[in-house]
C-alpha cells in the first residue's frame, strides 16, 4: 500500500455509486468510513429533499466538516475512506489542499447510467430532478489533482480493485 495516503475521498455526481464504492474500499482496506452525505446539515437536506440545488454558501460549511474529519483522522493515525461529491475544483480544494495524503478518486459515469440508477433506489434525500444540476456544476478533476478516476460501468467489485491497485502502485 502506498505509505503516503491516509484518506481517500471518494468523488462524482449523485447516483455515481460513491457509498457503494467508498464502504467496499474502506473494507477492502481495513480502514474507516464515513459518508459525507452525514456531514449535511439539515437545511441542507431539506432543501436537496425539496428538489433545491445548493449553492455554494450551502456548501461551505459542509465541505469543512468533511476537512475537520479528514484532519482528525489524520491527526490520530488513522486512515479512512469518505464519499463527497466534491464537484467544482474550489470544493475538493478544500478537501485535499495542503494535505499531499489525501488522494481523490472519481466514479465517472454517463448522465442516462446514473439516471438509471438514481431512479432505482428508494429513500435518498437527493432526488433525480437534481441529477441535471450536479452534472452542470461538475468539473472533472485534472491532471495536476492526481485523482485515481474509474468509470462506473464494471462491477463494484472491479472498481474495488481498480482503486486499490491504483493506490498501490502510487
Amino acid at each position: 500500500m502506498a505509505s503516503l495516503t491516509s484518506v481517500v475521498v471518494v468523488m462524482g455526481v449523485s447516483g455515481s455509486g460513491k457509498s457503494t464504492i467508498a464502504a467496499m474500499l474502506a473494507h477492502r482496506m481495513h480502514w474507516i468510513y464515513e459518508d459525507g452525505d452525514w456531514f449535511h446539515p439539515r437545511s441542507n437536506v431539506e432543501k436537496m429533499h425539496g428538489g433545491i440545488p445548493l449553492t455554494d454558501a450551502d456548501r461551505w460549511p459542509w465541505l469543512e466538516a468533511i476537512a475537520a474529519w479528514i484532519d482528525a483522522t489524520r491527526k490520530a493515525g488513522n486512515h479512512g475512506v469518505i464519499t463527497c461529491s466534491a464537484l467544482r475544483r474550489a470544493y475538493r480544494n478544500i478537501l485535499v489542499d495542503a494535505r499531499p495524503e489525501v488522494r481523490l478518486v472519481y466514479l465517472k459515469g454517463n448522465q442516462d447510467l446514473i439516471a438509471r440508477r438514481i431512479a432505482a433506489r428508494d429513500g435518498h434525500f437527493m432526488p433525480p430532478s437534481l441529477l441535471e444540476s450536479q452534472f452542470a456544476t461538475l468539473e472533472e478533476p485534472q491532471a495536476d489533482e492526481h485523482a485515481i478516476v474509474v468509470s462506473i460501468s464494471p462491477h463494484p467489485r472491479e472498481i474495488v480493485e481498480t482503486i486499490v491497485n491504483e493506490l498501490e502502485s502510487s
